[in-house]
């Protein structure tokens, strides 16, 4: 199967251990050597619409995805040890 970013984009991710919702694909990080996939990338939930930043950022290895289908992506990972902290800050870092 062929996919493309912006086709991977509109999948939803879902955890196979509990079921739960992760979210959409953002981003992917890609090994430039071997021109593989290394992980996909889900952007942490915005705090207070952004004006607090946003959570932190949800890495997924791509040896954890367990099936791409026509809607979700599954994925068999614990969300909570695979979490990236990302240095954005919300509209009061900057004071």
């Amino acid at each position: 199967m062929n996919c493309c970013l912006s086709t991977l984009r509109h999948k939803e991710v879902i955890s196979r251990r509990n079921g739960c919702r992760i979210g959409y694909v953002d981003d992917l990080e890609i090994d430039t050597q071997s021109a593989r996939i290394y992980s996909l990338i889900i952007y942490g939930r915005l705090k207070c619409f952004g004006l607090f930043g946003r959570k932190d950022d949800c890495v997924i290895p791509w040896d954890k995805i367990e099936l791409i289908g026509e809607d979700t992506i599954l994925v068999d990972f614990n969300s909570e040890k695979h979490r990236r902290n990302t240095k954005k800050g919300g509209f009061f870092k900057v004071f």
